[in-house]
């Protein structure tokens, strides 16, 4: 083995732990994949490694800046209204029972994420299930994984549903084993997903109800104390009762649900001695607390959950607050800040209670936890407060669906015409999809439907980053070798003595495996950029024409994007893990049986339409 491959293997490696580590953020590593691989290239004088004017030439490929493209199309639909006037067509069927309802709502949903980017519908629709589910008598955790799937469904349907997608086109453009590949056309992939999508959408009208558990978001359900933990912190006032107590001898410690984890004294952690150090004035205590503990805490004397006294605001009284669970979006502005940089209690006159991320409580401050997309945050405020942080913006609040905006939803049409333009002239190849998307934000700007603020918002520069930073890798293992190295592995453990169709198959059975693996783990867009360029490799070894090879690539992209068994491989997953109070375990139970669904009919599918003889 080369010593380019080897410094290749060892940067994908480096860049998988990292991945699977989760301490430092997908784009920070990629970021730092990219700097290594341009230094690499800059002073390694190796001769299979691709320059470094070769390596920064990913930031001219035409896949990025067509995502980017189509997260402003995304979000100007959003801007005007048009996914959440969804929610009165929903409600209209909640008459028709649990059955029926979900067969409209999911094909709905997996409708509308075939053409616009599946993660703003799943997130813009997230209050709407909350108010569905209360129409239909049953628990939002019924709803909200199913939601989240049917929109991964309908992205697997056309070029511009999902990212991965996009990214497996632009792939092509760049492939030294195929170089005169045609790109993915846009319907091109419907031919295998829209069966799967039938199938699994069956799948879960009959046996989600069964197989997902009984679940209530916090604003639904305060009596119930079992469903989540969060973490928040009490002040302890002057004069307060407490002084001079220790904290295991305390109301607190007495309380149902609620556990006392460290004692902050003067910014700093009293740790193992906060069971032996009396409490004084000033001192921050860090709870776990279930749900209703927060309440009870509330009406302890001398006790204050929220230090409205540093900020000089008149504190919020019990009887006429209200209590609200919000969800940080993925363009939200307080995304990466502290509520401290965002001056968030003084701007809002709002206090955050309590966060919760990932199904898991943070043993931190909460002043100094930096918020990231998907945080759900526990609100408390008067009304009018509230409704005005919903106006602003910058959180999903979940106690009531959105109501559309007369002024945007007069742009309905003309957004969606947009729309319908840049999908008609990609599909007829009339141009490409990069120009196309392009064209489109163009037109959006000059119509008012988006504003260029709001579109710099809306792109999450976080996935542009990371799909730059594997490029780049990409890059380096195809020019290295490594790609060639790791497509021979694959050739062999699925040759086993074999030749012709049966070969065929069994590689395709391999490479879908090892996809799906990687997907569950990482996420699609980092797992579609290794794979894609294996995957045409593979093909070239086994010496098959341009057409096979384009099933090979299209076998990986629905791979990439099936992602049901854990949380964290799809954003979308992601969103309604933390939302809907699952527990990891309850993406396994489910999304095991559509993963075998995906697999075995991906690939009959390709079997039968590329007419590989099983």
């Amino acid at each position: 083995m080369e010593i380019e491959a080897i410094i290749s293997f060892v940067l994908l490696g480096c860049a998988l732990l990292s991945f699977f580590w989760e301490k430092v953020s997908v784009d920070i590593t990629a970021l730092a994949l990219l700097g290594s691989i341009l230094l690499i290239s800059f002073f390694g004088n190796l001769t299979a490694w691709p320059s470094y004017t070769e390596i920064l030439t990913v930031f001219s490929a035409e896949a990025p800046i067509t995502i980017a493209a189509m997260f402003v199309i995304s979000a100007a639909l959003n801007r005007c209204k048009i996914i959440e006037q969804m929610t009165d067509f929903l409600a209209k069927f909640c008459k028709l029972g649990y059955s029926r309802f979900m067969i409209i709502l999911l094909v709905l949903v997996a409708l509308v994420s075939a053409f616009v980017n599946n993660t703003p519908v799943v997130v813009v629709l997230l209050p709407a299930v909350f108010t569905l589910s209360r129409k239909l008598g049953i628990s939002s955790s019924k709803l909200l994984i199913p939601v989240s799937y049917a929109s991964i469904f309908g992205g697997c349907c056309t070029l511009v549903g999902t990212s991965t997608n996009i990214l497996a086109n632009g792939i092509i453009t760049s492939s030294e084993a195929y170089p005169g590949l045609e790109p993915i056309g846009m319907f091109e992939l419907s031919k295998l997903g829209l069966p799967l999508l039938f199938i699994s959408l069956g799948f879960l009208v009959l046996f989600s109800r069964y197989l997902l558990p009984d679940r209530e978001g916090l604003t639904n359900i305060l009596s119930e104390i079992d469903q989540k933990q969060f973490m928040t912190e009490a002040v302890v006032l002057k004069a307060s009762p407490l002084v001079g107590k220790l904290a295991l001898e305390s109301d607190i410690a007495k309380m149902s649900g609620t556990r006392i984890l460290d004692v902050i004294r003067q910014g700093e952690s009293l740790g193992a001695s906060k069971n032996d150090s009396p409490l004084i004035a000033g001192d921050k205590l860090i709870l776990s607390c279930k749900p209703q503990g927060i309440i009870e805490t509330q009406d302890i004397d001398g006790l204050d959950l929220v230090d409205e006294s540093k900020y000089g605001l008149e504190q919020i009284s019990s009887e006429e607050s209200l209590m609200v669970e919000a969800v940080i979006g993925p363009s939200s502005p307080l995304q990466s800040k502290t509520l401290t940089e965002a001056n968030f209690r003084a701007r809002y006159n709002l206090g955050v209670l309590a966060l919760h991320r990932k199904g898991k409580n943070l043993n931190s401050q909460l002043d100094d936890i930096r918020l990231q997309a998907s945080d759900t945050i526990l609100l408390m405020g008067v009304k009018k407060d509230i409704e005005k942080f919903r106006e602003s913006e910058e959180t999903i609040l979940l106690d009531q669906a959105m109501v559309p905006m007369k002024n945007f939803r007069n742009k309905a049409p003309l957004a969606l015409s947009i729309l319908f333009l840049v999908i008609t002239s990609a599909a007829l190849r009339w141009v490409p999809i990069s120009v196309a998307s392009l064209v489109g934000v163009s037109l959006l700007f000059l119509t008012g439907c988006i504003k260029p603020r709001e579109a710099y918002e809306a792109i999450e520069w976080n996935i542009l980053v990371l799909i730059y930073g594997m490029l780049a890798l990409g890059m380096a293992m195809e020019s290295s070798g490594a790609s060639t190295l790791i497509a021979s592995s694959v050739g062999f453990m699925s040759s086993a003595g074999m030749a012709g169709p049966m070969q065929i198959v069994l590689t395709l059975v391999v490479l879908y495996l090892i996809t799906s693996i990687l997907t569950e783990l990482l996420s699609n867009a980092a797992t579609i950029v290794i794979m894609a360029p294996i995957s045409l490799e593979i093909a070239s070894q086994l010496q098959l024409g341009t057409s096979d090879a384009k099933a090979f690539l299209l076998t990986t992209c629905i791979a990439a994007s099936a992602s049901f068994i854990t949380p964290i491989g799809y954003q979308t997953n992601t969103f309604v893990y933390t939302v809907g109070g699952y527990k990891f375990s309850d993406f396994a139970k489910i999304g095991i049986f559509l993963n075998l669904i995906y697999f075995t009919g991906t690939i009959s599918l390709v079997c039968y339409f590329w007419d590989f003889g099983v």
